[in-house]
């Protein structure tokens, strides 16, 4: 089974997410055995952040780092854990709210792709990056 890091290089929607994750140094954790859960930001959740943004984080490897790290849980949390909970700590240390009564809600975003399984934990597909605070 490949890793997240191999279903994001091989996935088109993610090219924004393996950029940053490559100038922030992070390839190498999100290969290794974890297990971890990914909110994976699609290039179009990237988007949506005001111009300029993601040059000033590339820029910025702690900031852009930390940004990254928020979107990583330890642990393999398949949906059906998460309906469980309200929150969970982020790999950064901060908590991310989670909202399964209606929709499949993370912080600011939309789960649009639930439970893609790898090799060393699960992907969430989000629809817009989610920011500490």
């Amino acid at each position: 089974m490949p890793t997240i890091v191999d279903i994001a290089v091989n996935n088109d929607n993610f090219k924004t997410l393996v950029t940053a994750v490559t100038v922030a140094n992070l390839v190498e954790v999100l290969k290794s055995p974890g297990p971890f859960t990914v909110f994976a930001p699609t290039d179009q959740a990237f988007a949506k952040l005001p111009p300029g943004t993601i040059t000033t984080l590339v820029q910025n490897i702690p900031q852009l780092s930390r940004i990254l790290t928020y979107h990583v849980v330890p642990g393999k949390l398949m949906k059906s854990d998460l309906e469980k909970v309200n929150s969970v700590i982020s790999v950064e240390g901060s908590p991310i709210s989670i909202d399964c009564s209606d929709n499949f809600e993370v912080k600011n975003a939309t789960v649009i792709m639930a439970d893609i399984e790898a090799d060393n934990g699960v992907i969430h597909v989000i629809d817009n990056v989610i920011l500490m605070g």
